[in-house]
Parts: C-alpha cells; structure tokens; sequence
C-alpha cells in the first residue's frame, strides 16, 4: 500500500480530467506513487520508446467528461445567489457547456471563482483517492479518513 501523503493527487486528478491522452499517457509507480509521463514516441524517459506492457506500471486513465460535466451542475445547484444559479445552470446546457460555465463565472460572477476552485478542485482530489483504492494502491480506512479530514466546500458564496 501507499503512503498517500507521499502521492501527488494533483497529478492523479490531472491524469483523471485529461481528455485528450491519446498519443500519451500518465502512469503510476504502484510501489513509490510516482508518477510518470509516457509517449510511444519517447518513452518514459523522454528518449526509449518502450511498450506499455513493457512496463510495471499502472496507467491513469482519464474518467468520462460526464463525471467533470456533474461537478459544474452540483455546484451550479448549490450556488445561494438565485439569479447565478439560473444562468451558471443554463450555461451548462448543450455543446460547449465547460466554455459557457468558465466564462460566465470569469464575466458575470468572478466572486464565485474562488469558491467554484475550492469545489472543483476538492472533488478532483476526491476522485484521485477513489481511483488509488480501487485500483488496490491505498486501502479503504485511509480513502475514508483522507475523504473526512477534506470535505467537499460549502457552496454559500452569493454573487456580490
């Protein structure tokens, strides 16, 4: 098992949300929690190429843009200020729903930013801790007590 104060969830969440891993890949070390990142064309090392199978690593594979897609409606439901909510809801409709919502946070409601980083930020965290203990590299007492010691931020903000 990891130490999981020796992993870089950030990394992990990066790997997570990437979207366009398709001529690379991020891999994890299941023995130090170091992560590397892999081309076919360079390898680990920036230079070999070398196969995936080649290797004793364990691939990051990026969740589902829904799963990121949830993170803007929950918070877009929970924003306080009702008129926010409205629109923060309605950006999210239809294609190019993660452009509408960034920037209608960065135009009309800049005092949510702060607030929709903490939440984002936070639940991409979250994930990172349930893909080490479904993938057996922490145990399930410490994704609970990481999960309790980093609770989800309150949603309360109002637009002013």
């Amino acid at each position: 098992m990891l130490d999981l104060s020796r992993v870089d969830l950030e990394e992990i969440a990066t790997a997570l949300a990437d979207q366009t891993a398709y001529e690379y890949r991020y891999l994890i070390n299941p023995q130090t929690g170091v992560i590397v990142f892999w081309t076919s064309d360079t390898g680990i090392d920036g230079q070999t190429p070398v196969d995936l199978d080649e290797l004793d690593l364990i691939c990051i594979d990026p969740l589902p843009s829904y799963v990121w897609y949830q993170d803007m409606a929950d918070f877009a439901d929970r924003v306080s200020d009702e008129q926010a909510r409205r629109q923060l809801a309605r950006a999210i409709r239809g294609e190019g729903a993660f452009r509408r919502f960034n920037n209608e946070l960065y135009e009309q409601y800049p005092a949510l930013l702060p607030v929709w980083t903490a939440f984002r930020d936070t639940r991409a965290r979250h994930r990172a801790v349930d893909w080490l203990q479904a993938n057996s590299l922490i145990d399930s007492d410490t994704a609970t007590r990481y999960r309790a010691a980093h609770p989800e931020p309150e949603v309360t903000a109002t637009t002013a």
